[in-house]
């Protein structure tokens, strides 16, 4: 059994398809089914059944899959950890994070990260699925919205925030010290859609106290959510995040009651990789930045987290 024979099984794998896995390969589809059928051969086991155009793995295919991932991980990180120990200081990471603020706050460290690692090249992916990213061993690391909870998983806990009514000072509820979610619902709101997670969270909070949240006008993008509070046109319900990084003055923020509106923020990932000095490094900016700006704040409890 070769590596090299491992890395055509697994491509498949996550394929399903041949000829577009030796495309992906940069190989033959010729060359990538006879590997394939050696590898069968040697193991004695038919790892996938073709049925038609269809590709799927068999039993012994799922067992191989969940063993050759172990150990090519396992390759990854003793690479990663030679080349530290040859202070080879280069290399890539791969950062998810949710779209929206949390994407908007791993962005704003860029700059700072790079200059003190200039030779690590970076990648950053917004993305709804960053969590089975991180599971594919496709990420290094991801910041999302907790609870988080898998076996093979590692997740450390960054803040925990709350929500906000935003609006303007002419609005008929800007005179309220607190605001209950019910009344929150009654006003006309701008929201993001219901394919952004912060929406998802909202609904599901909706869903559980019997509620419904219908924005009367929806945008993908957080400049044109402030862009229609600012104009009185709606108000808009946004995390304590988002508001630190758009401090804009002539908005009001009032803090919601009955439920109090709550999650956590984390950081991702798998319990089996090797965490080099790229992605830790990266990862003590992230809590020290955080720890920054949220000295002065009192502590959160979460009496009612909104989860999905």
């Amino acid at each position: 059994m070769e590596l090299r024979q491992l890395e055509y099984f697994m491509t498949i794998c996550a394929e399903l398809h041949f000829t577009r896995a030796a495309e992906k390969l940069g190989i033959t589809q010729p060359t990538l089914s006879h590997q394939i059928k050696a590898l069968e051969n040697e193991l004695g086991v038919l790892l996938f059944d073709r049925i038609g155009k269809k590709t799927k793995i068999t039993e012994a295919g799922k067992i191989l899959y969940q063993q050759s991932n172990k150990a090519l991980c396992s390759l990854a990180n003793a690479r990663e950890q030679l080349q530290e120990l040859q202070k080879v200081e280069r290399g890539s990471l791969s950062i998810g994070a949710l779209p929206g603020e949390l994407n908007d706050l791993v962005s704003s460290l860029l700059i700072e990260y790079h200059r003190n690692y200039p030779n690590i090249k970076i990648k950053l992916i917004a993305n709804e699925d960053v969590v089975e990213q991180v599971l594919h061993n496709e990420l290094d690391f991801a910041v999302s919205i907790l609870p988080v909870e898998h076996e093979q998983l590692t997740v450390k806990e960054l803040y925990k925030e709350t929500f906000f009514f935003v609006t303007t000072a002419d609005h008929p509820l800007a005179g309220h010290l607190y605001i209950d979610f019910k009344e929150v619902l009654k006003t006309p709101i701008v929201m993001f859609p219901e394919t952004h997670r912060c929406r998802q969270l909202l609904d599901a909070t909706c869903l559980t106290a019997g509620l419904e949240l219908n924005p009367f006008i929806e945008t993908t993008t957080i400049d044109s959510l402030f862009g229609l509070v600012r104009a009185g046109i709606g108000a808009t319900i946004l995390s304590k995040t988002l508001l630190e990084m758009y401090p804009y003055e002539d908005l009001i923020t009032i803090p919601i009651q009955a439920p109090k509106l709550c999650r956590e923020v984390g950081i991702v990932y798998h319990r089996d990789k090797y965490m080099g000095k790229a992605a830790s490094g990266f990862i003590d900016l992230v809590f020290s930045h955080i720890k920054s700006i949220k000295k002065d704040e009192p502590a959160v409890y979460c009496e009612q987290k909104i989860q999905a």
